[in-house]
């Protein structure tokens, strides 16, 4: 066991299994990059101050840069700071001893997770854009194509397919808006904090903010020991992203059913029985919804930790780095599979335009004309509710009336209302923006290719 960051003010080590219970190496060993970026910048900003000479700083840095990334899964460190410590000092002997001068490593510890995270988010942004992009390409493959629009999974009007897909395009746009509100939080400079009042030492932190790339720094010493607000925000992020692709991965599980028929998921995202042979299993979208409530887990925990912690810092806030970390992996990947399972589907159109045909999603359209005719909504309502219980008990679907039929059944309706009986037709009366009409959402889709563009990431 290499020798520890502190340890003076005791007479004997920690016992053998207080090292194993506290122990954070085997998950914090992913902030190595980051400790290593920091420490440098930490060594610049001590020889500005006075601290270091210039030359000692660079050896310093360049010390950093030496220590080896291999051997960080065996070793038996407390840390990651302890592992990285313990290599400075191999290489740059005692000089190594001035690095923590003015540092604590509560600081230090909020600094690398911010400077990994910021990172993670920056995937997570491309992978959205990635996904979105797979929305829009797979709307452009059939802009005509005519569905139903469910609700309480039952059939209620006709609406475009690109329109549908528009709908997740949204839900993922409000994801990147959170993730990057989220890392504006995350995106300030901790360092020069100490341990909980503020460092005893003259180091400019706004200085050392930008040679990291952050866009300024945290305002108060005590807060930032404590803080976890920025790891809560990510974690709140991912959870809704993730609930948005676990909504879509239901979808697409029940759509490309045989009882739906809609869709056909590409081999290489599907799987097959070990005894069925006929099977073709959604298993890919089944563990992105299975996938979602492991990250939901991850926020709670976080959440559930943070609880009534007293100021400032505790070490219950160890807590912290398997959940964000986890959540991460889990978001990146399920990201990356849902464009991969879009970009391999194949809609059949006849089957969801049938079901539209089929049953009485026009209902409202004829209402509606009804409505612009003179006749009281209300009215009209109960007019076209009872022209489908006829149908219903007659068995009568939509295109088995004429204009003739509806007017006998009552005049009310008039010839030309009988184009609606076409979902296709009154769908184009939907022409507000946010709509179904071809017009609405061929505009809306050019709209959100440019907005898609527009994305640095």
């Amino acid at each position: 066991m290499s020798a520890k960051l502190w340890g003076g003010r005791f007479e004997t080590g920690p016992s053998a299994i207080f090292e194993r219970f506290s122990g954070s190496l085997h998950f914090d060993r992913r902030l190595f990059d980051a400790d290593i970026r920091g420490s440098q910048a930490y060594a610049r900003a001590l020889a500005h101050a006075g601290i270091l000479t210039a030359d000692e700083a660079e050896m310093l840095v360049s010390a950093l840069a030496a220590v080896p990334r291999e051997g960080l899964a065996d070793a038996t460190d407390e840390d990651v700071h302890t592992f990285v410590i313990r290599h400075l000092k191999q290489i740059a002997g005692p000089l190594a001893d001035k690095m923590h001068t003015g540092r604590s490593r509560n600081e230090q510890v909020s600094l690398d997770t911010r400077l990994w995270l910021r990172e993670e988010i920056d995937r997570t942004l491309r992978l959205l854009k990635a996904l979105q992009t797979a929305l829009l390409d797979l709307a452009a493959q059939a802009p005509e194509a005519v569905i139903c629009g469910y609700t309480h999974l039952r059939r209620a009007q006709p609406v475009l397919w690109a329109h549908y897909l528009l709908a997740y395009f949204e839900m993922f746009d409000r994801d990147r808006e959170r993730l990057l509100q989220a890392r504006a939080r995350v995106n300030l400079c901790p360092l020069g904090s100490g341990a909980l009042a503020g460092s005893g030492f003259p180091i400019a932190r706004e200085r050392i903010a930008r040679e990291l790339g952050f866009d300024g720094i945290t305002r108060n010493s005590m807060d930032v020991s404590a803080d976890r607000d920025f790891a809560l925000d990510f974690l709140s992020a991912a959870s809704i992203a993730m609930l948005h692709l676990s909504r879509l991965a239901e979808d697409w599980i029940l759509y490309s059913s045989e009882e739906f028929g809609w869709l056909e998921l590409g081999d290489g995202v599907t799987s097959g029985s070990s005894l069925m042979p006929q099977k073709k299993n959604p298993d890919s979208m089944e563990l992105i919804r299975g996938k979602s409530g492991r990250v939901f887990g991850d926020f709670t925990a976080l959440f559930t930790t943070a609880k009534g912690l007293p100021m400032t810092y505790n070490r219950d806030l160890q807590e912290d780095k398997e959940p964000l970390f986890d959540a991460a992996y889990q978001l990146e990947g399920s990201l990356e599979m849902a464009a991969e399972v879009l970009r391999s589907t194949t809609l059949k159109p006849e089957a969801p335009a049938r079901a539209a045909a089929e049953s009485w999603t026009v209902a409202t359209d004829l209402a509606e004309a009804l409505s612009r005719a003179g006749v009281a909504f209300h009215e009209a309502h109960q007019l076209a509710g009872r022209l489908v219980l006829e149908s219903v008990k007659t068995g009568k679907r939509p295109r088995d009336w004429t204009a003739e039929s509806m007017a006998g059944f009552d005049p009310r309706f008039t010839p030309e209302m009988a184009a609606l009986l076409d979902p296709a037709e009154g769908m184009k009366t939907r022409r507000a923006p946010g709509g179904t009409a071809p017009e609405t959402v061929a505009a809306a889709l050019a709209q959100a290719r440019i907005r898609l563009e527009s994305y640095p990431q």
